[in-house]
C-alpha cells in the first residue's frame, strides 16, 4: 500500500476524481481516500511517480508520504 498526502481535496467529488484517475492506469488498484486527513491510500503494482502523476492530472498537489 503507497501513502500520498494530497492537497486540495475536499468533497466526495475530489476522492471519486482521484480513485478514476488512479484506476485509469490501474483497473485492479484499490484506493482509499481519506479527505479529514488529506491522504490517498493505493494498492498498485505501479510505481509512486506515475500514480502520483495522475493525480496531479487532475489538479491536487501531491507528496508521497
Amino acid at each position: 500500500m503507497q501513502t500520498f498526502q494530497v492537497k486540495g481535496m475536499t468533497c466526495g467529488h475530489c476522492a471519486k476524481a482521484i480513485t478514476r484517475a488512479v484506476q485509469e492506469l490501474d483497473a485492479a488498484a484499490e484506493v482509499e481516500v481519506d479527505l479529514a486527513r488529506g491522504e490517498v491510500q493505493v494498492a498498485s503494482q505501479l510505481p509512486a511517480e506515475r500514480l502520483m502523476e495522475a493525480i496531479r492530472e487532475e489538479g491536487y498537489e501531491v507528496a508521497q508520504g
